[in-house]
């Protein structure tokens, strides 16, 4: 999986062209819960798309394992998402992690959860999770700004999703079921590397974890 998105990234950045979207599915690692995405039609939303028609927004299709027929999965949600995600994940909880805008990586909401219901729980933009100078910083290209490099996923315990932003170790890391983040990486000291974080919740400061 991981190297499937290094290679995706790679390629995209090569020339900014994206192959239309089409309908997605993913399982939790347990396979207990199940999300179909289906694309969205209003392509008038998208970055570099201005005066193209707005249409049908994607769709979400969250199920579940029956209790009483472990063979069949109930359908819990058909819910409205944002645009269309380029990346998704369903947690062993059935939460729906969505990372980045198809043809539009960068803009709009890059990352948002999802509880198992299909209800939205937390959704950021860039700036929520970087300065300005930090956002001038990443690659840009014709429609998207190219943010994170390298894998994403959901950890071990299905407790939190990790997005690489370089190949030095910095990570996003987001609480799976609430949403919080924090930002990691690791910083050079006076003959030693010490591992700093930020989140929202401390001014974007980084600080010793």
């Amino acid at each position: 999986m991981a190297t499937c998105l290094i290679v995706c990234v790679c390629a995209a950045l090569l020339a900014d062209d994206w192959p239309g979207p089409q309908i997605r599915e993913v399982f939790s690692k347990g396979r207990d819960h199940f999300v179909r995405v289906i694309p969205g039609e209003s392509w008038g939303d998208a970055i570099g798309f201005a005066g193209s028609p707005k249409g049908k927004y994607a769709k979400a299709l969250f199920y579940h394992r029956r209790a009483m027929d472990p063979t069949a999965l109930a359908l819990l949600c058909r819910c409205r998402i944002l645009w269309h995600p380029w990346n998704f994940f369903v947690s062993d909880q059935g939460y729906l992690i969505t990372l980045d805008n198809w043809h539009n990586m960068g803009f709009g909401k890059v990352l948002a959860l999802y509880g198992p219901n299909g209800a939205p729980i937390k959704s950021y933009e860039l700036k929520d999770l970087f300065s300005e100078e930090e956002i001038e910083h990443f690659e840009h290209s014709v429609s998207s700004i190219w943010w994170h490099k390298g894998p994403a996923y959901v950890d071990e315990d299905q407790k939190a999703v990790f997005i690489s932003l370089d190949d030095k170790g910095t990570d996003l890391i987001m609480d799976a079921t609430f949403g919080t983040y924090r930002s990691c990486k690791w910083q050079d000291l006076v003959h030693v590397k010490d591992f700093v974080c930020r989140s929202s919740n401390i001014g974007r400061q980084w600080q010793p974890y």
